[in-house]
């Protein structure tokens, strides 16, 4: 059972990661068009500069040799490449929305009923009003679906839901940010065969560089860390429920910087998300 401040701290990290990874999208489609790369590039970046990051902030501190480490994060950026690459594979064969809908919105179910032996009133209200915000907040009507690209966002979706449930369960030695710092370099170098092929060379522009900095630093680096490092006190439900902060933050943020207007049932979507997050935090599933 954990104490009501190692919960809070728990929470308040799973918010800040669901938060800082909804500026992501924005810094990723940002430097795909001021660099002209390939999303699997931008992917790419993404994972190697947010582990080098991470790797510097670690301090010179070695990856514990054991065998369980290695199995770690090897199990990381392996599910991690597989995230990325699901994940954007689904957006060439569909459109972001329903991508992201699917993805972020199947991850909580799977998370569900892999890890939940017994379903709670609360968890099911949240995770249900999760799925409804999730839909009024993306959903397009009229939109063309593709049955490739909602198999590529299902699989995206089993490879969080997998990550969120493998790093629940701690490694002696290794703590959040070097899980994420081996974990992203693992991972960048798994993905780079097919995103040096398809070309990851970039203008030596300062905007250029600073968008990379940013992708690499603040939606991955941080957001990773902070991410595991509330998983150690949440329930998996709770951690996959958080990922919803994703397009939510980046909606608002579309609205804000760059003057898209979203409709009421938008809106609507964005408070239900609201409303089902906060009864997953008030009310978590027991561990």
């Amino acid at each position: 059972m954990v104490s009501l401040s190692t919960r809070a701290h728990s929470s308040a990290a799973l918010v800040l990661a669901g938060v800082l990874w909804g500026t992501g999208g924005l810094a990723g489609s940002l430097l795909a068009r001021r660099a002209g790369l390939h999303p699997l590039a931008v992917a790419d970046y993404r994972l190697l500069v947010g582990g080098a990051v991470a790797t510097l902030l670690l301090k010179g501190r070695p990856l514990p040799r054991t065998a369980d480490a290695a199995r770690r994060v090897l199990a990381v950026g392996a599910l991690f490449a597989l995230f990325q690459a699901s994940y954007f594979a689904a957006v060439a064969l569909s459109s972001v929305s329903v991508a992201t809908m699917t993805t972020i919105g199947a991850a909580p179910v799977i998370v569900t009923l892999a890890s939940v032996r017994k379903l709670r009133r609360w968890t099911v209200v949240s995770v249900a009003g999760t799925l409804a915000g999730l839909v009024l907040l993306q959903w397009s009507p009229g939109e063309a679906i593709s049955f490739g690209g909602l198999g590529f966002a299902l699989l995206a979706a089993a490879g969080f839901a997998t990550l969120t449930l493998v790093t629940a369960k701690p490694v002696e030695g290794l703590d959040p940010l070097s899980t994420t710092a081996f974990g992203c370099l693992t991972g960048g170098l798994l993905l780079l065969p097919p995103a040096g092929w398809s070309g990851m060379a970039i203008p030596l522009h300062a905007d250029v560089l600073a968008i990379v900095c940013y992708l690499g630093v603040v939606p991955t680096a941080l957001a990773y860390a902070a991410y595991l490092r509330g998983l150690a006190g949440a329930h998996p439900v709770l951690g996959s429920l958080s990922a919803v902060l994703e397009p939510l933050t980046a909606a608002v943020l579309s609205a804000a910087l760059l003057g898209e207007r979203l409709s009421v049932t938008a809106w609507c979507g964005a408070a239900v998300l609201v409303g089902a997050l906060a009864v997953g935090y008030w009310r978590p599933e027991p561990r």
